[in-house]
């Protein structure tokens, strides 16, 4: 299963979420990324039938292994392009915007050369 934009900004948020060391519901997504209900659950339902996400008898998501290195590796993206940035000169608001844009489609080569380039190991 290729995972599309959405399916990769899903799995970032559940990284995010996941760091506050409380347990991710859907609803926890819905109301960070401002989404529906129905439309979370429908997405997370399937990340589930992907193998990125488990959900267990609680509703609590987890991102399975190949979950995890999918949302690490788009988190990396958007934390080290964002830091890019604003070292550039792009204010911080605009840079995070950008870089969630560009976290999708720059290939690993270009973003290996840039994560050299920056002198960045995150």
């Amino acid at each position: 299963m290729h995972l599309q934009e959405s399916g990769q900004m899903y799995l970032e948020t559940i990284l995010v979420l996941s760091k506050t060391g409380k347990p991710v519901r859907s609803v926890d997504v819905s109301e960070y990324m401002g989404f529906s209900k129905p439309s979370v659950s429908r997405a997370i339902g399937l990340l589930k039938s992907g193998g990125y996400v488990a959900v267990d008898e609680e509703g609590h998501l987890t991102l399975t292994e190949k979950g995890r290195t999918v949302a690490e590796n788009i988190y990396e993206k958007h934390t080290l392009l964002t830091q890019f940035l604003v070292h550039l000169g792009v204010d911080e608001k605009t840079a995070a915007e950008d870089a969630c844009k560009m976290e999708h489609v720059i290939s690993d080569e270009s973003f290996a050369a840039i994560k050299k380039h920056a002198g960045y190991s995150l």
